[in-house]
């Protein structure tokens, strides 16, 4: 498989240097791989967030007004180091602490979790979430939950900007940060597994009649391999899955996000959201936030993911509307 490339040790560089063009509101550092917003907001508690690139547009794509103040980045599904982290926190620091974002990867969780000690340490106030999202299961670890974090983030980058936007401290971030991430819960499928830029090979084969549930953002495999029958049979084990992570009542309110991973066109993408809306009108729930896009993506996989988050409170609805300037929400 041809990827359309220069040298693959420059592809995140010149990815970053295409997406500035297209985004003159945002800059690059010189000192660190973190892109940031021209003119962050005033009283307002800055958000960052980051990890590897192969991701796009998480999580570049989704700085501005309203959501990131900025995003550190790695290279291709390696996070940045504790000292790239630390300088973003120091960088967007104007007083009012500094609530971070984190995907619940090991690699992630090291890098953010130094840089937080740190930046405390020099007196920094820092918050921060580790988001979770994930409810798919290794099969290898006796089916315990990954409890990844996957496109569930998104809906935590936006709330919360959109929170700190309004004028909220960084203690009540804190606390709306672990109201909302117990309410999420993201799983999806993948008809083929991603490609590495340098590497010929996918992470994990697949038939071309085979969709994999489970599936994660850094080429790991699922949890079941079956042959493909319908979209609606797919939509089907998407919401008993969730189902069984929810145990819902009809009537309850729900943010539903379906985000592609990659490649998965328009068409297809439609086509499910629609057996995915019909199925959960069936279970009786409310769906008063819908949106689909490819917001988490991992390289060219081609498959599709599946959020839905418990409305606790309906602000959160009012932050989910909020404009924004970040470019890919």
């Amino acid at each position: 498989m041809v990827a359309i490339i220069n040298q693959a040790h420059q592809v995140v560089s010149q990815y970053m240097d295409g997406f500035l063009l297209t985004h003159p509101e945002l800059k690059r550092l010189e000192q660190a791989p973190i892109i940031t917003v021209k003119e962050q907001s005033a009283n307002c508690v800055p958000l960052i967030s980051g990890g590897g690139s192969g991701h796009e547009p998480m999580h570049v794509g989704f700085v501005g007004k309203g959501m990131l103040t900025a995003a550190v980045y790695g290279e291709v599904f390696l996070p940045p180091t504790a000292e790239e982290v630390l300088c973003a926190i120091r960088y967007v620091d104007k007083g009012e602490g500094v609530f971070v974002i984190v995907k619940n990867f090991e690699a992630d969780l090291l890098s953010f979790q130094r840089a937080i000690h740190q930046a405390r340490a020099e007196g920094i106030r820092v918050k921060y979430i580790v988001s979770h999202d994930d409810i798919s299961v290794d099969t290898k670890k006796n089916f315990q939950k990954r409890h990844r974090g996957l496109a569930g983030t998104i809906l935590l980058h936006k709330i919360l900007g959109a929170a700190a936007q309004s004028g909220l401290s960084l203690d009540d971030l804190e606390q709306l940060a672990l109201s909302l991430s117990t309410e999420m819960a993201t799983i999806g499928f993948a008809t083929s597994s991603a490609h590495f830029p340098q590497l010929a090979s996918p992470f994990f084969e697949l038939n071309e009649d085979q969709i994999s549930y489970g599936i994660g953002i850094h080429g790991e495999e699922g949890y079941r391999t079956v042959s493909f029958e319908s979209s609606e049979q797919l939509a089907n084990e998407i919401v008993n899955k969730l189902k069984l992570r929810f145990r819902w009542q009809e009537g309850e309110e729900f943010i539903l996000l379906v985000n592609n991973l990659g490649t998965m066109s328009e068409l297809e993408q439609g086509v499910f959201l629609n057996d995915i809306c019909q199925l959960l009108d069936v279970e009786g729930l409310r769906l008063p936030f819908i949106k689909t896009g490819r917001f988490a993506t991992s390289l060219d996989m081609a498959g599709l993911s599946v959020t839905l988050c418990r409305i606790k409170d309906r602000t959160w609805l009012n932050y989910l509307q909020a404009n924004t300037t970040a470019p890919a929400w």
